[in-house]
């Protein structure tokens, strides 16, 4: 298969069409190859558009979503960057290619092995993955400059935004199972935030995904 030659199409016939626009964008999709982080079954629709499942009920953004997240959130060289959500690794690929840093957490097991061993595969060196349930937020190496939910959560938790430094970012698929709305909250000042609903999308819902306790805009 010719994944250079699908690679192009992916960005020119699925993702720009969709408004992502951004060339720095754009160009980091063409250069972190995508079939490296999918599972082998799946390769030969690595970078279609069809889901690709990773097992235990998680599945990979598609091409599209994720251009259109990287566009919203605008990752910088400084960035210190905590991930909800490990997946495959792919997406803290594309944050680590920007950012000083991404910590990403993964719930699953079996997801912590295959982010860690396709990101360090990869040659990734500033990324760590830990296992652990991170919507709520993950203190250890608060706080963050921006913080990236990987899957749907009914409400942002306030425990998971007050780890977001002053002039840093929040970004989440805020909504229930069916349909949600791709979120940037920006916090501009103590206590005091931006929010801008980007998209609207569908997504998994994150596991353990919070109900109380919830920051509400």
């Amino acid at each position: 298969m010719n994944f250079e030659q699908a690679r192009f199409n992916m960005v020119e016939q699925q993702i720009r069409p969709w408004e992502v626009l951004d060339f720095s964008v754009l160009d980091l999709l063409m250069s972190i190859r995508r079939e490296e982080f999918v599972p082998e079954a799946y390769k030969s629709v690595a970078l279609s558009e069809a889901p690709i499942p990773l097992g235990h009920g998680a599945s990979m953004l598609v091409p599209v979503i994720e251009g259109k997240v990287l566009q919203a959130i605008q990752v910088k060289g400084s960035d210190k960057v905590l991930e909800v959500g490990a997946g495959s690794g792919y997406f803290a690929a594309l944050l680590a290619a920007k950012a000083e840093w991404v910590r990403t957490v993964e719930i699953e097991p079996a997801l912590v092995n295959m982010a860690h061993d396709n990101l360090k595969r990869y040659g990734v060196e500033n990324v760590i993955v830990e296992e652990g349930d991170a919507v709520s937020g993950w203190a250890g190496n608060a706080p963050y400059d921006l913080i990236v939910v990987s899957g749907a959560v009914p409400h942002v938790p306030e425990s998971l935004l007050a780890q977001v430094k002053v002039g840093g970012r929040l970004f989440a698929f805020v909504g229930g199972p069916t349909l949600q709305v791709a979120t940037l909250i920006q916090v501009v000042g103590e206590g005091q935030y931006r929010t801008e609903k980007v998209f609207e999308t569908q997504v998994p819902m994150m596991r353990n995904a919070p109900r109380k306790n919830q920051f509400q805009f």
